[in-house]
């Protein structure tokens, strides 16, 4: 089978600019796009552009979700470019480790009690987790923030005790709901990306 280069086209080419990969940089997925000449490469990149503007989260917040989606979604590519972002947008090194922390811990909640709401069952919900949580006793980033970057990860990983949980406490801490639904599609659209991107 004869092995072609595919041209990226100057909107492909500007939206791999902006997330700061070299003219080098192919996928797999991105070639069969540009290939079929899809119009979904343009709604990529104006979801994934619109997803630095919201009224409910600022900049910094945005790319602090960003690193803590792309580290559940085990993503390097994404996990730099909003590590890079978060620095410029003024996070410290602190609260960057924080959004890794809590990937990285979601991951472990969602899968055990994603397994207690499968079973459904008294015995496994009498067991302690014994899943350490320390980070969520004093979040660098404040409580409401940590609760917020939880309920993104927990969307994403399908864990719907989890999310309920989360979206909970967020409402009790005085979340508004629309600030919530924006972290929500920020995650879905940065799973999308990582289809394409990789």
């Amino acid at each position: 089978m004869e092995t072609t280069t595919v041209t990226y086209s100057e909107s492909t080419q500007e939206f791999l600019d902006f997330l700061k990969l070299d003219k080098e940089y192919k996928s797999e997925a991105l070639d069969l796009l540009e290939e079929g000449k899809s119009r979904y490469v343009t709604d990529l990149k104006l979801n994934f552009k619109n997803s630095f503007e919201s009224e409910y989260l600022n900049k910094k917040e945005i790319a602090l979700l960003g690193v803590a989606l792309a580290v559940n979604s085990n993503h390097a590519i994404l996990r730099t470019f909003f590590s890079e972002n978060a620095l410029q947008e003024g996070a410290t090194a602190a609260e960057i480790a924080e959004a890794v922390g809590c990937a990285s811990l979601l991951s472990a909640n969602n899968v055990f009690y994603r397994f207690r709401h499968f079973m459904n069952k008294e015995k496994y919900n009498e067991i302690p987790a014994r899943i350490k949580m320390n980070i969520m006793g004093r979040p660098v980033n404040g409580k409401e923030f940590f609760e917020l970057m939880s309920l993104a990860v927990s969307a994403v990983n399908g864990c719907e005790m989890c999310v309920k949980a989360h979206e909970h406490s967020l409402i009790e801490l005085g979340s508004k709901e629309e600030r919530i639904f924006e972290s929500v599609r920020l995650a879905s659209v940065i799973v999308s990306l990582s289809k394409v991107i990789y």
